[in-house]
């Protein structure tokens, strides 16, 4: 079943009842959802009030409940850290010890796809591409050339106009771009928790208070299919803002149907194989990661 992803961004009440999600607003239910049937859960409005059973509910059946600040964007995550997996305490030591040779192997596979995808974007945007496909080729282990930062530098300007800057506290685009990565950041993270790895231990983001380092690491090559969301919509409309009907764009993406090996399927699902996938590499050092391809 595919998991739904539900923005709540009105005053309400959530409570449980018969393991249902209902969502009063004065003081009528407005929705009803299976708790099961969720996959994330994003609180927009300072004056939602949500009761133990839902957060509770949430966490046994693993969904990402994300809080969003004064700006309506993402600002936390809420993930249950064993539930998703009765083998957590052992996947957990299997995490701490990997070796730094792993560590750096895998970034540097995480890398190539994200400049990779970068450069399908800017392909499919009708923008020069071939210049990023040649450095996602020449990723190094660790990616010890730091050519992630070089391509960002050439990427940003093609796909968005030389007087773009990436600028986490913006609107416009900016606001866009952040509010589409925390869809993509929740699901990989409800991903990694689903197989029973932590998502504080990253591969390369380490930051004592980022709790999700291992999903900024693997959410990366999926940066720029928020980037081709965001560009549509700034060519419909060149002043677009986060609303309605943006949202409900960025929204579409984990249900998106992506290509995983010959197969289609949601990009929702193909998070889970791909975190048993990295779950599997810590394990096997000769396995590399399968990446999903986007369907026109």
């Amino acid at each position: 079943m595919i998991k739904r992803t539900i923005d709540v961004s009105q005053a309400s009440y959530l409570h449980l009842k018969n393991l249902q999600l209902l969502i009063d607003q004065e003081g009528k239910t407005v929705g009803r959802i299976p708790v099961e049937d969720l996959g994330i859960l994003i609180l927009e409005h300072p004056a939602i009030t949500i009761t133990q059973g839902v957060i509770l509910a949430c966490q046994k059946n693993n969904v990402a409940v994300v809080f969003c600040d004064e700006r309506h964007l993402p600002y936390s995550t809420l993930l249950p850290l064993s539930e998703g997996n009765q083998l957590h305490s052992k996947v957990l030591r299997q995490q701490i010890k990997i070796s730094q040779p792993s560590k750096k192997r895998l970034w540097k596979i995480i890398v190539q796809e994200k400049i990779r995808q970068q450069a399908l974007t800017l392909k499919h945007s009708g923008k020069p591409h071939q210049e990023l496909l040649s450095i996602s080729s020449k990723v190094k282990s660790g990616d010890s050339g730091n050519l992630e930062a070089e391509a960002a530098r050439k990427y940003w300007p093609l796909l968005m106009g030389k007087g773009f800057v990436r600028d986490f506290e913006a609107e416009g685009a900016n606001a866009l771009l952040n509010y589409g990565y925390s869809i993509v950041r929740a699901m990989i993270a409800r991903a990694l928790v689903g197989t029973g790895l932590h998502p504080a231990l990253g591969l390369f983001h380490h930051n004592q208070y980022n709790g999700l380092a291992l999903a900024d690491d693997l959410m990366e090559p999926f940066r720029p299919w928020v980037d081709r969301i965001v560009c549509k919509l700034l060519m419909e409309d060149s002043d677009a803002q986060i609303n309605k009907e943006s949202k409900q764009k960025l929204l579409g993406l984990p249900g998106k149907q992506v290509l995983w090996g010959k197969k289609e399927m949601p990009l929702l699902v193909v998070s889970h194989l791909l975190a048993t996938r990295l779950k599997q590499a810590y394990e096997d050092s000769s396995l590399s990661l399968i990446w999903p391809e986007w369907i026109e």
